[in-house]
């Protein structure tokens, strides 16, 4: 990637952008033809495949945030999002992170986890005993019930088994419920998962003597895990009146409160999701999936804490952390179908589904440095309200170069809303 090309990005022109990426080798000629003539809008023929009573395509807006360096390596990552002020946010987290060495990331052996829950079994520690025992078996009739998956070297690995145990206030009976982790390579997995787990159920049953209820895999994704680290030295915090200093120790005690206080947590993690979802929606993954896991994840203390961690090291950097569970994939479901996910493959440069974990927990972090570093100095209104603006100026009418002139008077108005942006698009339309 020629990064050359990519300078002052933010001040090109739609066709300059486009061009630029082209000439940093991101973009084929094919592709370049396809933005900026026809867009990444489904064929009505494909989508009318993808879903049921299909009427059309609702768009979203498909970006690049540039300044990444994600374990040495340059990156532009694409985000498909409608939110103003998240690219440009994380692209200047990026810039400033990156000037420091940028994101070193680790990713764990990627493993899904299969559920298949048991209700009605007499004995509960007797059934555990006997799929323990089993669990070469177990593990053989999953693998058979999808050998594709084996051929190329993934497949279930392990067996877990956990008894949920009654609750008689709630006249909730006790079940068993067993895991299987199976490495699904580069494909999300949910069909392999759930072939895998409606599979071996019969099996379980007489095993056990239990009913099968649930066959279906876990978005709770525990043993897909991907951790992005950064370290920032004060001198790079320094804003307005604020010295670097003052910026680390603000952002680790805000860090602090996200940590302790639930209210504070919730918002804190939204933050760090509009990077990580607009990366998902643009690679063709299942950002529900990712959300329900996440958020889970961020509970597993039996609280709800915040998923990022900052603290000073001995030198006086800022130090931030995230973890999060990605079970992602880089082929299968609309991956290989949709314009925009195909066009963001190739942006990201072609990842392997672990690669792609590694820039979604680094987009995460340094989302979540911009909006920490923005609400703890100049408040987080400054970034909005220019995008705001904008969005008011096109909502009253306003076209072309009308766009800007209307959004700079917007910014000087006693009122910024959509009445006075009429008013003003009328006066300037005199």
């Amino acid at each position: 990637m020629d990064t050359d090309q990519l300078a002052k990005f933010y001040k090109k022109s739609f066709e300059e952008k486009i061009d630029a990426l082209a000439a940093a080798s991101l973009l084929s000629e094919g592709q370049v033809n396809v933005l900026k003539k026809d867009g990444l809008d489904l064929d009505r023929s494909i989508g009318d495949h993808m879903i049921e009573n299909y009427i059309g395509n609702y768009s979203l807006p498909l970006g690049v945030a540039m300044n990444f360096v994600i374990d040495d390596q340059e990156m532009v990552v694409p985000m498909a999002i409608e939110e103003p002020s998240v690219i440009a946010a994380s692209s200047f987290a990026a810039k400033i992170i990156g000037s420091a060495g940028g994101f070193t990331t680790v990713v764990t052996d990627r493993k899904m986890i299969g559920q298949v829950t048991l209700k009605d079994v007499t004995d509960l520690d007797q059934a555990a005993q006997a799929l323990e025992a089993a669990k070469q078996e177990i593990l053989d009739r999953a693998n058979e019930a999808h050998p594709s998956i084996v051929k190329r070297g993934g497949g279930a690995k392990d067996l877990h088994v956990r008894v949920l145990e009654a609750d008689p206030e709630e006249s909730i009976p006790a079940f068993l419920a067993v895991h299987l982790h199976i490495d699904t390579q580069e494909a999300m997995g949910a069909n392999i998962v759930n072939t895998m787990m409606e599979g071996i159920a019969p099996y379980m049953e007489e095993l056990t003597g239990g009913t099968a209820l649930l066959r279906i895999l876990s978005n709770y994704a525990t043993e897909c895990v991907a951790t992005a680290t950064c370290t920032i030295p004060s001198h790079k915090l320094k804003t307005g009146s604020f010295s670097g200093e003052e910026v680390r120790d603000r952002i680790v005690e805000a860090a602090q409160i996200a940590w302790v206080d639930p209210y504070r947590a919730v918002t804190h993690n939204k933050g760090i999701m509009n990077g990580v979802d607009a990366v998902i929606v643009a690679s063709g993954n299942d950002w529900r999936a990712i959300e329900a896991g996440v958020h889970a994840y961020a509970a597993r203390s039996g609280q709800y804490r915040a998923l990022s961690r900052w603290h000073t090291n001995e030198s006086g950097d800022l130090v931030g952390t995230l973890t999060l569970p990605l079970p992602v994939g880089t082929v299968g479901g609309s991956i290989g179908i949709h314009p925009g996910a195909q066009l963001s493959r190739t942006l990201m440069q072609e990842p392997n589904a672990q690669t792609l974990e590694s820039i979604l927990v680094s987009v995460g972090l340094a989302q979540n440095f911009a909006a920490v570093r923005a609400l703890v100095t100049e408040g987080i209104q400054k970034g909005h309200m220019g995008l705001h603006a904008r969005s008011l100026a096109i909502s009253a009418g306003a076209t072309g170069e009308q766009v800007e002139k209307i959004a700079a008077a917007l910014k000087n108005a006693p009122h910024m809303n959509l009445q006075t942006a009429k008013d003003l698009l009328a006066e300037y339309t005199k």
